[in-house]
């Protein structure tokens, strides 16, 4: 099973292009709120109607401009978990459930038969004859993603399931989640813009920027190895600045006013560098042998999280006084506590920090 997507829409405020194929596996698509997410699922499910380009799920055309071919949503056998569930508000459970069964089950006594199992499949039962009111969020959930399972779907999308649920109960219902996708087997477009649950949860992963998707790689690689700036951002990275290469595999950092090795060869339309914040390490009298990547740094502030310990600090040698160009290093209270420098750093002193080659990112704008 797989689906191809390559399409383009005219929204006004940007333009949409999304061109990506997904296998037997669950991909991400990851971006920040108005990015294009929910349309590109809209317009796959065939609620919006591309402008042009192709769709196909399992061989089967359900979008082509060309050939003018455009499959309504019930012909199109995807289900889309909306945000808010779109459970009918005036049906009680089990009338829910079996609208899932609507297509295909006219005999209603085993449409109530595969309703009932799927009800205590999703630990429903006992809530068949409640209205969607008066159930929980987690609940709710369930409901819409049992019902939409009941359809038989050949291609499942999540279109932000977990951004109406509290911490606790997001974390229990994303196990839940994962074992059902398990069991689902088949294609599924998991949306988001938590970079957490795109990792957690995706095999592999695109990123949208302002209506552009990047090319499909695996989640890892999307995290280790980010190749743009929207990339590099979403995957949670803190420290960028504006690059200029150098001689073969050095940069010139012109946010923080220094030069720095990369340990490789520095390609072509490299823009910007990044750095994690638990990659950048304070000297110490322990680390004499360190020689190159080191930034001098006024210490600006220093914070202290519910683990770790977060330092912002400004390059000596930086000209820029925007709040982007200030280095951030992160790490656990307990090697805080014990670090030579660290330990005893205050607000306002001077301190020295490296960079390992291997940990900056080289990425395009």
């Amino acid at each position: 099973m797989s689906l191809y997507v390559e399409i383009e829409k005219d929204l006004g405020g940007f333009r949409l292009s999304a061109r990506f194929q997904a296998e037997d596996e669950v991909m991400g698509i990851l971006g920040a709120s108005g990015c294009g997410k929910s349309t590109t699922l809209r317009c796959i499910a065939g609620i919006m109607k591309p402008d042009r380009g192709r769709i196909v799920l399992n061989g089967k055309t359900m979008f082509d401009s060309e050939k003018k071919i455009d499959l309504p949503p019930q012909k199109r056998r995807m289900g889309l978990l909306f945000q808010n569930y779109a459970l009918f508000p005036n049906m009680t459970v089990e009338k829910n459930l079996m609208m899932g069964l609507k297509a295909w089950e006219k005999d209603r006594t085993r449409a109530r038969k595969a309703a009932a199992e799927m009800a205590e499949r999703f630990c429903l039962t006992g809530l068949e004859q409640k209205r969607p009111g008066q159930l929980s969020g987690g609940q709710q959930q369930r409901v819409a993603l049992a019902r939409i399972l009941l359809m038989k779907p050949e291609l499942l999308m999540l279109d932000e399931p977990f951004s109406s649920l509290d911490g606790y109960l997001r974390w229990k219902l994303e196990l839940e989640l994962m074992d059902h996708l398990k069991e689902f087997g088949g294609t599924v477009l998991f949306v988001s813009h938590s970079r957490d649950e795109i990792y957690r949860i995706c095999k592999s992963a695109c990123v949208m920027d302002r209506g552009t998707a990047t090319p499909v790689v695996p989640v890892k690689a999307m995290f280790e190895e980010p190749e743009t700036m929207a990339a590099c951002m979403l995957s949670g990275c803190k420290n960028y600045s504006a690059a200029e290469p150098e001689n073969g595999t050095r940069v010139y950092a012109r946010d923080w006013g220094v030069s720095l090795e990369c340990g490789r060869p520095v390609p072509e339309g490299i823009t910007h560098i990044g750095v994690r914040s638990h990659y950048i390490h304070i000297l110490s009298e322990d680390m004499p042998h360190v020689t190159g990547n080191i930034i001098e740094c006024r210490i600006e502030r220093i914070v202290e999280d519910v683990f770790n310990m977060i330092v912002m600090a400004a390059s000596l040698k930086s000209r820029d006084p925007s709040v982007s160009a200030r280095l951030r290093l992160e790490m656990p209270k307990e090697q805080w506590a014990v670090h030579g420098v660290g330990g005893k750093a205050r607000e306002g002193d001077v301190i020295r920090v490296w960079i390992d080659p291997h940990d900056i990112l080289l990425l395009r704008g």
